[in-house]
């Protein structure tokens, strides 16, 4: 498996800076979120100067309106050329929100009878749609497609792929490893979003949450997967220091590693010295 880091890790710093610890904490690359740091620059000299430090493997499209970009629809899409020029095989993006009344998004995406062809321009670049959360007291998913069966087959009738986000599907399935066999199942998962969840918080530690992700990624071990799989934290789980998230980040990567090899007991003793080292600093 190909072990990323997501940039949004880390966004209070330069992407540049990303990409250095990425690569320094044995990472095998980055996923890069478009965000604010695309407005108004040369796209593709950007990233290109960032493959020189580290490979990326995948783009996530802007989660917000950018200066340039347009909506979501635009957004996407300017996404995939971007992907297409500079060789990064994967772009992910989010459903639409009903929440939000994104009723043009969401009837554009409808729209579309294979994305592979039409949006990722001919299959050169893999189109991927990520699982949302559940939030609030009440447990709501304010984004389409929120029901796992019906996502595994909108993405089989439109020839899409899958990100699968363990943190977004354990927020609403504590135990959710069964949604995750239905969604590898079809074939279509691509990136997996690795990160734990509990009390109402996303994309915490591995061991912060309540999520079994241990189990899980006993489970994907013993599939077929070949694809992505993306460390995405938010940044307040990284003690202070750059030194400090070096050395969070290189543990995070041997647990990985570990867990997704030829079967090993060592890591989960090791994580866990790992967790209470990480509470301490």
């Amino acid at each position: 498996m190909i072990l990323s880091l997501s940039t949004g890790c880390l966004f209070t710093l330069p992407f540049h800076r990303i990409f250095e610890l990425s690569a320094e904490a044995g990472f095998d690359g980055v996923e890069l979120i478009i965000n604010q740091h695309f407005q108004r620059t040369d796209a593709v000299t950007l990233v290109r100067s960032l493959q020189e430090i580290t490979t990326i493997h995948s783009i996530h499209s802007p989660f917000m309106e950018l200066d340039g970009w347009g909506g979501k629809i635009d957004s996407l899409k300017l996404s995939v050329k971007l992907a297409a020029e500079c060789g990064i095989p994967v772009v992910n993006f989010h459903p639409p929100s009903w929440m939000g009344l994104e009723i043009g998004f969401w009837r554009w995406l409808y729209s579309i009878r294979d994305f592979q062809k039409e949006i990722g321009m001919d299959g050169n670049v893999t189109i991927t749609l990520e699982n949302m959360p559940w939030t609030g007291k009440w447990k709501i998913n304010p984004n389409i497609l929120s029901n796992t069966q019906r996502m595994v087959d909108f993405i089989g009738e439109h020839n899409l792929y899958m990100t699968f986000d363990c943190t977004h599907m354990g927020s609403g399935k504590t135990n959710f490893i069964t949604d995750f066999f239905l969604c590898y199942d079809s074939g279509r998962i691509r990136n997996i979003h690795f990160s734990d969840y509990g009390h109402g918080r996303e994309h915490l530690l591995p061991g912060h949450g309540i999520l079994p992700l241990t189990r899980f990624l006993n489970h994907l071990r013993n599939t077929e997967y070949q694809s992505t799989v993306t460390l995405e934290l938010d940044p307040n789980e990284f003690p202070k220091g750059e030194h400090n998230i070096l050395e969070s980040l290189k543990e995070i990567v041997s647990f990985l590693r570990a867990e997704t090899s030829p079967q090993d007991d060592s890591p989960r003793l090791y994580m866990q010295e790992t967790i209470q080292a990480s509470q301490t600093i």
